[in-house]
């Protein structure tokens, strides 16, 4: 932790002085201070609040609606063999193309409003989560599940008590993953077409030349993606705390 602590620390010092030092022109990489600056003065106005909202309601929209259809279909997907033949072609066809590539085509079913945005960002969720929640049912123990049978599980408590707490591990970090994927897709998405939001923000600030307020726009998205893994760490300890401790 302190390790990681000094090489953050050591980063943004580097990113301090080497403007400064006229290493590079601070026109296009202002010292860290100005970001600071510039973002505070954001936050103040309320205009980082205004496009932080607007971003997270969509991401986390997205989120969740990807959480709630992939984690089924993907149990599906993983317990019911004949299930898995039947959409597997079909979803490896989905899976391979690229979530930004049918923007259009959601702006065209959806409009331009929030729909297409957050409908975008399930797709392209949906995929980390449905492919880490399959391979997790289908690697469950064997053992495991011919002892509860050996006890006298039916096949429903079989799927309760041993197969859903065996994939919590790898289902999480298939919603980490999305998580990621969420905000990488819809800044791109509001970057393309938006009038709020943080990619919105980083494209208005390039057009008008506000280098340390486009900074500031990408240091709020860091912080967020930060923020929303470290939660869904800490939802997964909770959940999985049945499981010894490691290390």
């Amino acid at each position: 932790m302190i390790r990681g602590s000094a090489a953050v620390i050591a980063f943004l010092a580097v990113w301090e002085v080497v403007p400064r030092l006229g290493l590079v022109d601070r026109v296009f990489l202002p010292p860290f201070s100005e970001v600071l600056a510039a973002w505070w003065q954001l936050a103040v106005s309320g205009e980082l609040g205004e496009h932080l909202g607007a971003s997270l309601v969509r991401a986390l929209g997205g989120l969740v609606l990807a959480v709630v259809v992939a984690i089924p279909l993907g149990i599906a997907l993983g317990w019911y063999r004949p299930v898995a033949e039947a959409l597997n072609p079909l979803l490896e066809i989905f899976r391979n193309t690229a979530a930004l590539a049918l923007l259009p085509v959601f702006v065209l079913l959806l409009g331009l409003g929030e729909s297409s945005k957050i409908a975008l960002v399930m797709f392209a969720c949906s995929w980390p989560i449905l492919l880490n929640t399959a391979s997790a049912v289908r690697t469950v123990d064997p053992l495991l599940v011919r002892s509860a049978r050996s006890l006298g599980f039916g096949a429903g408590a079989v799927f309760r008590k041993v197969v859903l707490p065996s994939t919590v591990p790898t289902l999480f970090t298939g919603v980490r993953l999305a998580a990621a994927v969420s905000l990488l897709v819809l800044v791109a998405a509001e970057m393309a077409g938006a009038n709020a939001g943080l990619g919105y923000l980083i494209t208005a600030a390039q057009f008008n030349v506000e280098v340390p307020q486009m900074y500031a726009g990408i240091l709020t998205i860091s912080l967020l993606g930060l923020a929303i893994n470290q939660l869904l760490v800490v939802l997964e300890r909770r959940v999985s705390r049945w499981r010894p401790a490691t290390g």
